[in-house]
């Protein structure tokens, strides 16, 4: 049997269809054009969902029920494009600005802040970022950004991701809570140690300070062990603690840094279960601060909530050839979630403002965090 030829003859069968299927979906594009400027004339939203509902019954009813979830999938992708090209015939003329233009970059000695204490990892993705500023330390995430919507400082670094554990929440909420702008970011390796007073050994350890996220990290090694964990603000603040307590009962997870400068001797290294363990830190200011060289885009949007409602913001920025390199999920309110997503690219892209708008006019609110280079060093 010559499954070569088959296959052939079949996707010739394919080829004629698709021909005959193109020239109908041009004309629905042309009539799609009618209905979005009647839309426009009488202020009709685009979306209408018992009208949508009506469109893939009908259509499911039309077909054999073994086709039926693929029938109703390829009419929502074409009620999707319908619906895009009446945000082109809508939209495209507008000159909406998604983010206010760039600050010029501060000159002289600056002026950043981090959570945490000298030793922490917030502080070495400060160094790594900014190597001549003045580093200043913070208790809290939130504390950052109250300093920095307030101005008192040119720049705030947080952590927002860690590859093992994931993305950190709070962060994300504080985001959206004060407005700050993403204007840049870096990865730092995260290579957890256990120390201690010197001369402890580990049968003397009987309870252990860390921040939540590194006991996460550390699993494999605190499995089957007999130690109580305590949780601390960051990883500074437990080598400081531990330091303070001088006792052989204590230890404290964190970097060989925190270590060094709190006087304590590392008793177990690279506790870290991944070997590739990093997290990464963004940095944030008042305005934004971006030039051409901006290879990423972070945007926060909210959805309806019902079924597609987020394939519908995601379809323009397919549409667009845009790359979605992160998208995380926070609760709102009421069962509603607020996403946050990178796109990569530049806000001055062209498909990147389609995209954006397009995207923005599917969903009730749409913000631009920031543009930025994925790994900046200043």
């Amino acid at each position: 049997m010559d499954y070569k030829k088959m296959l052939n003859d079949a996707r010739s069968e394919l080829d004629v269809i698709d021909a005959q299927m193109l020239q109908l979906f041009s004309q629905r594009m042309d009539v799609i054009d009618k209905i979005a400027e009647i839309k426009r004339q009488s202020n009709i939203a685009i979306t209408d969902i018992k009208r949508e509902q009506q469109i893939t019954d009908t259509a499911i009813k039309g077909g054999k029920p073994e086709h039926f979830g693929e029938i109703s999938i390829f009419m929502r992708a074409l009620i999707n494009i319908s619906k895009l090209r009446q945000r082109k015939y809508l939209y495209d003329n507008t000159d909406e600005e998604f983010l206010q233009a760039s600050r010029t970059k501060p000159t002289g000695k600056l002026n950043v802040f981090y959570q945490g204490l000298p030793g922490a990892w917030g502080e070495q993705a400060t160094v790594q970022l900014f190597r001549e500023a003045a580093r200043n330390p913070l208790e809290s995430f939130e504390e950052v950004f109250e300093n920095i919507k307030q101005k008192k400082a040119n720049y705030g670094i947080v952590p927002i991701e860690n590859s093992q554990t994931g993305a950190i929440g709070e962060v994300y909420d504080l985001l959206r809570k004060y407005g700050c702008y993403i204007v840049g970011q870096t990865w730092v390796k995260v290579k957890h140690c256990l120390m201690a007073a010197p001369g402890t050994k580990l049968t003397d350890v009987r309870e252990i300070y860390s921040h939540p996220e590194s006991f996460k990290q550390c699993r494999n090694f605190l499995k089957n062990r007999a130690w109580d964990l305590t949780s601390c603000r960051n990883t500074a603040v437990a080598a400081k603690m531990v330091a303070d307590k001088a006792d052989k009962r204590f230890a404290a997870i964190g970097s060989p840094r925190a270590a060094e400068l709190y006087g304590l001797e590392i008793i177990a290294e690279n506790i870290t279960d991944d070997v590739t363990n990093q997290t990464r830190f963004i940095t944030i200011a008042n305005q934004p601060e971006y030039d051409t060289s901006c290879d990423t885009v972070s945007i926060s949007f909210r959805t309806a909530h019902r079924s597609g409602a987020l394939c519908e913001v995601l379809f323009p920025l397919m549409s667009e050839s845009i790359n979605l390199s992160r998208i995380e999920s926070r609760p709102i309110r009421d069962g509603k979630f607020c996403f946050f997503a990178d796109l990569k690219g530049n806000i001055k892209d062209e498909n990147i403002l389609r995209g954006i708008r397009y995207a923005a006019a599917s969903c009730g609110y749409l913000e631009v965090l920031g543009c930025y280079r994925e790994n900046a060093v200043v």
